[in-house]
């Protein structure tokens, strides 16, 4: 079991409180992106696609506590762009902590080992390196050759202090299940503490278009991997059960994608972590203003092919609240990886796509030149207002 207990009853009594009030969405995961820089440049994601003076902007401190605060959750999942070029990073890390948020501070393991003195190991933290497979498959994916070494190195380094540390992985359509299955055996005799997987984040504004999941092979993806690992069962896995039984197409869920509600330099991102569609000042707002029932499978066109930890994990853990039998069920046969799927979502009557992201950038660029020509000074948030791109590499 990837995830510890204590982490587990205080998320899942979380979750039971929320059903029993009534509550009807809730958040269960922030998404704290608190800048879009990036020392990668991988080409399956578009985060780093934005002006200089937007990819010089960092959240500060100040507003990821008032975030975490407005918001609730009880965990924090800290991205980006890559969290450890931040400089308030650990400070925002205690802070989590002190509110006793369960923090996973994501990175892509370039400079995770020289600033791990700036972190200690609690049962509220957890580092969580993006790797995409083997040397081959991650070097590939991160378009770096030498990345997937200075990733073990940081594993390594990590355990030996005492810090619980996962892995996060994305598979795109060119993943080999057989291939897939040897890299998480790897990682689980490494003594990875947790696994979390992914199909490929269809980001609009990626380099690379050709390489995303579909659904049909999304689910025949995951049923080869499960098939070659007891069901799933080999592997400590960070993330629901149900949610792998959705990827091996055993489960019909929609998306809730106020589960994972997401701030950036921008605000509240509507309407979730994947679709930047529009922004909120305040968490309230966000909720009360988001026309959630626009997006999802079924409802957008963007959403067509979406099976996505951030959109369906939440609603993975509510499902086991409502029916643990099938919790138990997978935890003694396992994910079913033959027979027929189930039934799927009907695209017939989504709304075509609404490609809104130059006009976000154009907002935000003249908010920053505003303000640089009315005071005269810097509008980024931190000191040292330009982080260089491969900074970490060095």
């Amino acid at each position: 079991m990837g995830i510890p207990f204590h982490q587990t009853a205080r998320i899942g009594a979380y979750v039971l409180k929320q059903h029993l009030s009534g509550r009807k969405r809730y958040p269960l995961v922030l998404m704290l992106e608190p800048l879009f820089r990036c020392n990668l440049a991988c080409a399956g994601c578009g985060k780093i696609d934005y002006p200089d003076k937007i990819l010089n902007q960092r959240v500060s401190y100040a507003d990821a506590m008032k975030a975490i605060d407005e918001c609730g959750a009880p965990v924090i999942s800290i991205a980006g762009g890559e969290p450890l070029l931040h400089k308030e990073m650990p400070e925002i890390v205690r802070g989590a902590i002190a509110k006793k948020k369960f923090v996973t501070l994501c990175t892509n393991a370039l400079l995770m080992e020289k600033k791990l003195d700036q972190y200690k190991p609690s049962p509220f933290f957890n580092w969580s390196v993006h790797l995409d497979g083997d040397e081959t498959m991650h070097d590939k994916s991160v378009c770096q050759t030498g990345v997937y070494d200075k990733a073990v190195a940081a594993i390594k380094a990590a355990k030996a202090k005492g810090f619980r540390v996962n892995i996060n992985t994305t598979l795109f359509n060119d993943a080999d299940p057989e291939k897939a299955a040897r890299f998480f055996d790897t990682m689980t005799e490494m003594g990875i503490d947790g696994i979390t997987v992914s199909p490929g984040y269809a980001y609009e504004r990626a380099p690379d278009q050709q390489h995303f999941l579909n659904r049909a092979k999304t689910k025949e993806l995951f049923r080869g991997i499960f098939a070659r690992g007891k069901g799933g069962k080999a592997w400590p896995w960070f993330q629901s059960p149900l949610f792998l039984d959705f990827l091996a197409g055993n489960q019909t869920y929609s998306c809730t994608p106020w589960g994972n509600p997401t701030f950036t330099v921008f605000g509240w991102q509507k309407p979730c972590y994947l679709l930047g569609e529009g922004y909120a000042q305040s968490f309230t707002e966000l909720m009360d203003t988001t026309e959630w029932d626009k997006y999802g499978t079924g409802n957008y066109e963007k959403c067509a092919d979406c099976m996505v930890h951030c959109g369906f994990e939440a609603t993975a853990v509510k499902d086991a609240v409502k029916a643990p039998w099938k919790m138990l069920t997978l935890a003694v046969k396992g994910i079913r990886t033959q027979g027929p799927t189930a039934p799927d979502i009907s695209l017939a009557n989504q709304r075509p796509a609404d490609f809104v992201f130059s006009r976000h950038v154009q907002a935000k660029m003249e908010e920053i030149d505003t303000f640089e020509k009315t005071t005269g000074k810097s509008f980024s948030k931190v000191a040292n207002d330009r982080v260089k791109p491969m900074e970490a590499a060095e």
